[in-house]
């Protein structure tokens, strides 16, 4: 599990970090630490930038690749217990990606796209 705790200087674009993202990593931690069944199977690592800024704190788990928006320190436990434990995806926090291709009827499923030869 990776959470954005980017820092960006005060008064520019939103930043997970300043939104409570640093917090939400310590939880985490300290919440994947205290369960057996978990801390031994479960890494929860601080990263830099995950892209949607104004969404955050925002966090991805792999490696299924499910993106999380807007999680605060009251979903920490349902997360733990929902989607670490039991593999469910926690449908109401779950990022929702701009739909970026509107001609085609596709948009950004969070894949990479292959790269052109």
């Amino acid at each position: 599990m990776f959470v954005c705790v980017n820092q960006r200087p005060a008064g520019g674009k939103p930043c997970c970090g300043r939104g409570g993202g640093t917090d939400l990593l310590a939880a985490l931690q300290r919440e994947v630490a205290t369960r057996p069944d978990l801390c031994g199977s479960v890494a929860v690592t601080g990263c830099d930038c995950l892209g949607p800024c104004f969404d955050g704190p925002n966090l991805v788990v792999y490696p299924e690749g499910t993106w999380y928006a807007g999680v605060g320190l009251d979903d920490v436990a349902e997360l733990s217990r929902r989607h670490l434990e039991a593999g469910e995806v926690v449908q109401r926090l779950v990022y929702a990606w701009p739909d970026d291709d509107e001609e085609d009827g596709g948009g950004d499923t969070g894949a990479a796209a292959p790269a052109e030869e």
